[in-house]
């Protein structure tokens, strides 16, 4: 009756799991509960886009399109083009670039999108990051491929070293996923790095699928993007220079605006089609409201700024309270803090029990691998909330593990 893919290959996801191991737990009922275990942030959207939804209220009586609104295809490729340094006018609207219902929705569609029942005559096999997020596991297994997962340790700047992987592997292989700034270390892939795993991907013509949500929330230099890597090596002699590439963004994180459900995929002209077919015969329209706020959002750059200072304040706040512990460092993108807490089932449970703070088990966004998962060790702390709130629940955690 069910689909063994869903019933067999995947299993609970992290917070059902998280859930499952809190309930027998009864927490302090003096303390007020922080959950700091979701990536949700507490910021508010900008008000004028707020504006925008309520004046569009006529419109929630028609379909809107499949390809997205004119206004909003263009707003993206603006935006892309002043991120990353692009030639003004490279990225056609029409072509490059089709809005997703956040980039969730992207990332999880690329495995259907590009991977054929073989592969060399083969299984596919789909790589990605480990630990990772859900709707990568999610693409790959529904796909019908195999999902391959490449441990990203600390000794590798928690990065995936995907370039160790042989040459039969690669020839079965049809996507590769990254996530730069990483979910949940914040590692940040250089160009050099994004540029090898480009080249390996073409040479063995499989996709790299590169979420890049939280490429407006760093601590340092900008993150470098895949489309600038890629036009930076092109050697076409005139093909597009994004062959191979999809890129992911969304609003979720650059403006406070995760219910509005608002991203896009952007890149090689032929995967950027085949979203489109994709979602047309089945993905959710996107409504003239919410695409009429996104556009306005993309291109309105000052409020970043103060999303982005919100986060380098927390960092700073982590700073003080936890700089000489748990191998604490500030990453270079993201809001989380990935902390080795020697055991992050025992460590989720006690913060539970004696702090009424909820984290997340780093072992829950990763999978074990030779009988290993490597981020046993580990929790995730989303610093999503407001300073008085990060800074109380940062110190319960100190106090308590």
């Amino acid at each position: 009756m069910f689909n063994p893919r869903l019933t067999e290959t995947l299993t609970d996801f992290p917070f059902a799991r998280l859930n499952q191991l809190l309930a027998p737990i009864e927490p302090p009922a003096n303390l007020a509960m922080i959950n700091m275990s979701v990536g949700e942030p507490q910021g508010a959207m900008p008000a004028f886009a707020r504006q925008i939804i309520n004046d569009e209220i006529d419109g929630w009586n028609r379909y809107p399109p499949n390809q997205g609104l004119p206004e909003l295809n263009q707003a993206m490729c603006d935006w892309l083009t002043r991120r990353y340094r692009l030639p003004v006018g490279l990225l056609d609207p029409a072509r490059h670039v089709h809005p997703t219902a956040g980039s969730k929705e992207g990332v999880y569609i690329i495995s259907t999108v590009a991977t054929p029942p073989t592969r060399n005559g083969q299984k596919p096999i789909v790589a990605l990051p480990n630990p990772f997020y859900q709707a990568y596991l999610g693409g790959a297994v529904l796909s019908g491929a195999e999902p391959l997962l490449v441990n990203a340790p600390r000794s590798n700047g928690f990065l995936p070293d995907y370039a160790s992987l042989d040459e039969a592997t690669w020839r079965r292989i049809t996507v590769v996923y990254l996530c730069s700034p990483a979910n949940p270390q914040g590692a940040i892939a250089s160009k050099q790095y994004l540029q090898d795993l480009l080249r390996l991907c073409r040479r063995h013509d499989a996709v790299l699928a590169v979420d890049e949500c939280y490429a407006e929330i760093y601590t340092g230099e900008p993150p470098p993007g895949a489309l600038e890597a890629a036009l930076e090596i092109d050697e076409t002699g005139g093909a597009d220079p994004f062959r191979n590439l999809a890129v992911f963004h969304s609003l979720s994180k650059r403006s406070n605006a995760a219910g509005l459900r608002a991203g896009f995929v952007a890149g090689d002209p032929g995967l950027v089609a085949m979203v489109l077919r994709w979602r047309t015969y089945g993905g959710p329209q996107i409504p003239f409201a919410v695409q009429k706020a996104a556009a306005a959002l993309w291109n309105e750059e000052t409020h970043p700024l103060t999303t982005r200072e919100w986060y380098r304040r927390n960092f700073r706040i982590a700073e003080q309270i936890l700089h000489n512990r748990f191998g604490y460092y500030t990453p270079g993108g993201g809001f989380f803090l990935w902390l080795d807490v020697g055991d992050g089932e025992e460590a989720t449970r006690k913060l539970w029990r004696e702090a009424h703070v909820k984290v997340l088990p780093g072992a829950y966004a990763c999978r074990e691998t030779n009988g290993v998962n490597t981020a046993e060790r580990y929790i995730r702390v989303a610093l999503v909330h407001d300073e008085k709130t990060t800074r109380e629940g940062l110190s319960r955690l100190a106090s308590v593990l």
